[in-house]
């Protein structure tokens, strides 16, 4: 399947050359002279965190927490299209982009590692409204258009207590820029880069009066490194707020996406050694793909009636049509998901005494499933023999329709003298009905429902230096992509399925040394039960299907160091430490037949090491602003081998990246802009960007050799970038 053109690539650089061109256009007196000119985040600064529910300073989160500001989403800029680049410096959290493109596989503490598709075990959030369905699945980040992206917060640790079933690994929380002081502003950005990507960005912003407003649009192409792994994008945003002094605040979304990707699926070793950029046989015999066109609108709001009391409240919606070609099958999707926040908030205390926040809310949301499945026109020529017996239980039209509802208690208090202490409990219900439409046969599935707690301290005996300590629970239904993949049929539910649980603590120590450092440690242990497992079906080769395989324990060192010896230089490192095992395991090394899945015994293993896992994980940064107008910015990107599945046997190799980038900076009396270069991967290393635990061995996915990438951008107006 091919994807559409854009304009000629001649074009698009003769563009870059005429914004590189700019500076001599502009007015020389009104440019910036050094990088004094540019803001900078002080130590002294309060960096206030939203991701808790509450608005809380960072040295006041009595657990890990990490804060990307602008200036380090531009350290990291390449494609500016997925979360791979703007998750580089927080520790604890690995982001597996299989195909180079904008669908990733994220987890955080080794949670979400074995997801197909999307994001599991995550709460996420973009500008206030979640991204996760009812059962906890964020089926993917499309919607977020990286270039306006201002800020991430991500919190790590089981969250289930804040925001349910979605949160048992952590909570990233993704915010986009507002409107600009002037009415109108803009920005405009052109990126080109190897194996054929093209990305054109416009954007306009302003303020008038109490209101402001953004509005992005952004079109994306893409070749890909691998065959088969073409990608285009179309991503439109739009944001106005209303602020009525300090006491109202509402926003209102509008947001279109539409990605479309070839699915290559993976490799055998074999396979990866005679041609990395192939695509496996299957994926391009069946025309694998997968498209996604989602249409999102929300409000969020706050409101302060005098220094006691906050009402805030989100309501959203989102239309979401879904196709994917797999070997057997090409799945229809349909997809409708409303939900609401509210959340009160009471703060009592005075200046000087105890301060306390009380807050109660409620969290609904909703989602019904349109599902129709036909044979792939490709299948009687890619594979005749196992035609008839597919083809005998094609089509299949099922409808899907679940609930969830959340109900909880937050209460921070600070008790004087640097101690603060935090608690949250929460309770959550989940309903799924299932109705087959062809057999006429309605099917409610058994409801999922847990309380869990989460517990903190933190003390501060200095204003920018303190420590923090916590215990907290996580909690997980089978989601919706692990339900709808039935084993035992091609519609229906897979109604085995349990949820995963898990329970941990942590401590940890953050703050800074004057204004040239800053640090973060954190050391924590979790378990976890009832892990999801993935394994195959006979006969339905490349789809995946899911079950309980076991429990685990984990216990891992976070931190992250900023240093800057002298003013113009500065460098960054985040690592990890993995120690993740699980405790029994179950595990199937062949595809298990459907009719008689009692004849494939799965392997029964203890001690075994967590797959895609690496033990150490390491990000170093290091940039350079000495030179008038000019950066220049070195990273080192190191991670040490990881287990391809539970028996430990086979793979993926470590490797170490080294990647470069410099810009140049212009500023005119009304504009300004920049042109950047930056080099991933500039030593050429060959490596696998992702494994997954499959029984045939197609379980490498290969990741690109050496990118080079020439971006131009142009901002009319005052505000200036990072």
């Amino acid at each position: 399947m091919t994807t559409r053109r854009t304009r000629p690539l001649h074009f698009l650089l003769l563009s870059i050359v005429a914004l590189a061109a700019a500076p001599t256009l502009a007015d020389p007196g009104s440019a910036p002279e050094t990088d004094k000119d540019i803001p900078r985040i002080e130590s002294t600064e309060v960096v206030v965190v939203t991701a808790p529910r509450i608005e809380v300073p960072l040295m006041e989160i009595p657990g890990a927490a990490t804060v990307v500001d602008q200036q380090d989403l531009e350290k990291t800029r390449s494609k500016t299209i997925a979360a791979d680049d703007a998750l580089k410096f927080v520790p604890g959290v690995k982001v597996d982009n299989q195909a180079d493109g904008e669908r990733v596989h994220l987890s955080i503490r080794g949670e979400g590692i074995l997801t197909e598709r999307g994001v599991r075990r995550i709460a996420v959030l973009l500008d206030g409204i979640p991204l996760n369905d009812p059962m906890g699945l964020v089926p993917d980040l499309f919607d977020v258009d990286w270039e306006t992206v201002r800020r991430v917060e991500v919190l790590r640790g089981p969250m289930s207590s804040l925001y349910g079933a979605g949160a048992a690994g952590g909570v990233i929380n993704i915010v986009t820029r507002d409107g600009g002081p002037r009415n109108p502003e803009g920005d405009a950005s052109i990126n080109v880069g190897s194996y054929g990507f093209r990305k054109l960005f416009a954007e306009t912003d302003g303020t008038a009066g109490a209101l402001s407003y953004r509005l992005s649009a952004s079109r994306m192409f893409d070749d890909g490194y691998r065959v088969h792994t073409a990608s285009d994008a179309t991503n439109v945003y739009g944001k106005l707020s209303w602020t009525r002094g300090p006491s109202s605040h509402l926003t209102a979304i509008v947001a279109q996406t539409e990605y479309f990707n070839g699915n290559a699926e993976g490799l055998n070793i074999d396979q990866v050694f005679q041609d990395p950029r192939q695509a496996n046989p299957d994926g391009v015999a069946s025309n694998e793909y997968q498209y996604t066109r989602r249409v999102t609108t929300g409000l969020t709001g706050d409101y302060t009636p005098g220094s006691h009391n906050t009402f805030s409240f989100a309501i959203y919606s989102r239309l979401t049509t879904w196709r994917e070609s797999v070997p057997s099958t090409v799945i229809y999707r349909t997809y409708s998901n409303p939900g609401a926040l509210l959340q009160y908030t009471l703060h009592t205390g005075g200046s000087e005494g105890i301060k306390n926040d009380f807050s109660v809310g409620v969290d609904l949301a909703w989602q019904s499933v349109d599902e129709q499945k036909v044979v792939n026109p490709l299948l009687a020529t890619a594979h005749p023999d196992v035609y008839p017996e597919i083809v005998a239980q094609l089509p299949t039209d099922t409808a899907y329709h679940q609930s969830s509802r959340g109900v909880f208690l937050l209460d921070r208090l600070e008790l004087g003298h640097g101690w603060g202490l935090v608690g949250s409990l929460r309770w959550d219900g989940f309903n799924t009905d299932f109705d087959d439409r062809l057999a006429m046969t309605p099917v409610s599935l058994p409801s999922y429902d847990k309380t869990t707690g989460r517990i903190g301290a933190t003390w501060n005996p200095w204003k920018s230096r303190g420590f923090y300590a916590n215990w907290g629970q996580g909690f997980t239904p089978p989601t919706t992509e692990e339900l709808i993949n039935n084993p035992v049929a091609f519609g229906g539910y897979n109604q085995s399925l349990v949820a995963e649980t898990s329970s941990g603590e942590e401590v940890g120590a953050r703050g800074s040394l004057g204004k040239q450092g800053s640090y973060d440690v954190a050391v924590f242990h979790m378990s976890t039960d009832n892990d999801f497992g993935r394994y195959r079906v006979a006969g339905r080769d490349l789809e995946t299907f899911y079950y309980n395989a076991g429990s685990s324990r984990r216990y891992g060192l976070e931190t992250s160091v900023g240093w800057e010896p002298f003013e113009g230089f500065s460098t960054q490192l985040a690592y990890t430490y993995s120690d993740f095992k699980y405790s029994d395991v179950k595990f199937y090394t062949q595809a298990v037949d459907p009719e008689d899945p009692g004849t494939q015994v799965p392997l029964s293993l203890r001690d075994a090491w967590l797959p895609n896992i690496p033990r150490h994980q390491a990000y170093l940064d290091l940039e350079y602003r000495g030179v008038p107008r000019w950066t220049f910015g070195a990273s080192l990107e190191a991670l040490s081998r990881a287990y391809v599945d539970p028996t430990n046997t086979s793979w993926s190799w470590g490797y170490g990246l080294v990647h470069l980038r410099a810009a140049y900076r212009w500023q005119a009396r009304s504009a300004g802009g920049d042109v950047s270069l930056v080099v991933r991967n500039a030593g050429n290393r060959k490596y696998i960007a992702f494994t997954e635990p499959d029984p045939d061995g197609n379980s490498y996915h290969t990741a690109a050799t050496r990118e080079i990438f020439l971006s131009a951008r142009i901002r009319l107006g005052e505000r200036k970038r990072a």
